[in-house]
């Protein structure tokens, strides 16, 4: 079990770690791109900045996606080879309680609405196709006794926008309160409905 708890561990880093980085170039890129828009007096020159600046964000998050995207397959890629060994090995299976059994339900800081924003807000869009008005799906994912979260699978229609919804999850800041039978912390898992529109 200290296995799977230290792979959970190493997923979230890394996706931690892919969005440190780029936070960085755009912290470094913003700063570059203030410095000349400050020094420059010709008003053409400062919109003609200010238009580079947004197409170099434009890339940057492309390429941060493309990012997240090589990490999500080796997170995904980690977590079937974890259960693969570990019903090769009798580990313990997840615990799927029955509502009944729970004193306490897994829970976001904030609640559902703090966690549909967050995700929303970390939603790259640009990968879906404009002709898309309203997507939905459904995720399902674990929350761990740690309250981390693992096996993140959207279900839907849209394979982009599942991808989307698996990477923002997998990024969201707060840890879930986990959930409690008889004062003990369980794993279980959770599905959250996600529909966005895009008008």
């Amino acid at each position: 079990m200290l296995c799977a708890n230290f792979l959970q561990a190493q997923q979230n880093d890394e996706f931690k770690m892919a969005k440190k980085y780029f936070d960085y170039q755009r912290f470094m890129l913003d700063n570059e791109f203030r410095k000349k828009f400050d020094e420059e007096k010709n008003i053409q020159q400062k919109i003609a900045i200010k238009t580079d600046f947004s197409e170099f964000m434009i890339k940057l998050d492309s390429i941060q996606n493309i990012a997240f995207i090589g990490t999500l397959i080796k997170v995904k890629n980690r977590e079937d080879l974890e259960r693969i060994t570990r019903k090769n090995t009798s580990a313990p299976h997840l615990e799927n309680p029955e509502k009944t059994d729970l004193n306490e339900e897994a829970s976001y800081p904030g609640g559902f609405e703090t966690l549909r924003k967050q995700v929303a807000h970390l939603f790259y869009t640009g990968s879906v196709l404009p002709d898309q008005k309203l997507l939905k799906t459904n995720v399902v994912f674990v929350v761990e006794k740690d309250g981390s979260i693992s096996s993140v699978h959207a279900e839907g229609e849209n394979f982009t926008f599942n991808r989307q919804a698996e990477i923002a999850m997998y990024l969201l800041p707060e840890k879930f309160s986990p959930a409690i039978i008889n004062g003990n912390a369980v794993r279980y898992r959770f599905r959250l409905p996600l529909a966005m529109n895009f008008d």
